[in-house]
């Protein structure tokens, strides 16, 4: 399991009022060569509010020997090149940026886990969910042994997920404390298959938000989630080494790849 690797790459421009319009025509143009490329994870072009001749394009490559060595090299530059030839004079800075560890999301749009109603709803969830399971003839064998805490920590986990407290980290340990869970397991897709549709029908009981926005997200996870646990009760599979536990939001994916 490895994080996905990335480097941040911005372009200052300071265009002429008179020219703007052409600029972003042009940039519009160039766009279609970076959303083709594989070596790109997205591209924003901004314009400074306080002074409409300066913008600022932002591109989240794979890597800087990605950008460097693979899009420049691809038959995709040529084409971007010619499109944006014309306003490399007006270049103030261009440079590749790596994350740092300060990052995060501010309040002004609730987290899927305030959305769904908090701790209460995940914990009526996980309870629901295992009462159905532990009734259900392909799911039973696998929680035979099922412990009484087990629904709460389920809950806590996706609650966390979801951008909740970070409890269950605090408690129980990261994703690879819950990947160890799935060691040796054996599970089947149809197993996998059921669990799933059980957790859409718990979420269904439990009151979850029925919004599409909010359910798209909330299946893509169950979907990620235990495809996961089917590739770690692999016999071959082995436990990962310390990793956060993945955080969900609108509809993005953590970049865990197995």
């Amino acid at each position: 399991m490895t994080t996905r690797s990335r480097t941040v790459e911005y372009i200052r421009y300071r265009i002429p009022e008179e020219r703007s319009a052409e600029f972003l025509a042009s940039y519009t143009s160039a766009a279609r060569q970076l959303a083709a490329s594989p070596y790109c994870h997205d591209y924003e072009l901004t314009r400074c509010e306080e002074d409409f001749e300066h913008f600022v394009l932002r591109i989240e490559w794979t890597s800087t020997e990605d950008h460097l060595k693979g899009f420049r090299a691809s038959d995709l530059f040529p084409p971007f090149l010619a499109e944006i030839r014309p306003y490399v004079g007006y270049i103030d800075e261009m440079r590749h940026y790596a994350p740092t560890t300060v990052h995060g999301t501010g309040s002004a749009e609730p987290t899927l886990y305030e959305w769904a109603g908090g701790a209460e709803a995940f914990t009526r969830l996980t309870t629901v969910f295992y009462e159905k399971v532990v009734k259900d003839d392909l799911l039973a064998p696998l929680f035979a042994d099922l412990p009484p805490e087990h629904p709460q920590h389920v809950a806590l986990w996706l609650g966390e997920v979801f951008g909740g407290p970070p409890t269950y980290s605090e408690q129980l340990g990261g994703h690879s404390h819950m990947a160890s869970r799935h060691l040796g397991k054996s599970i089947t897709e149809p197993q996998r298959r059921r669990w799933v549709n059980l957790m859409h029908d718990a979420a269904d009981e439990a009151n979850f938000p029925a919004d599409p926005e909010f359910r798209s997200a909330f299946s893509a996870y169950i979907e990620w989630g235990t495809r996961m646990a089917l590739y770690f009760s692999n016999p071959d599979a082995t436990c990962p080494t310390d990793q956060p536990v993945p955080r969900w939001n609108w509809g993005a994916a953590p970049p865990y790849r197995p």
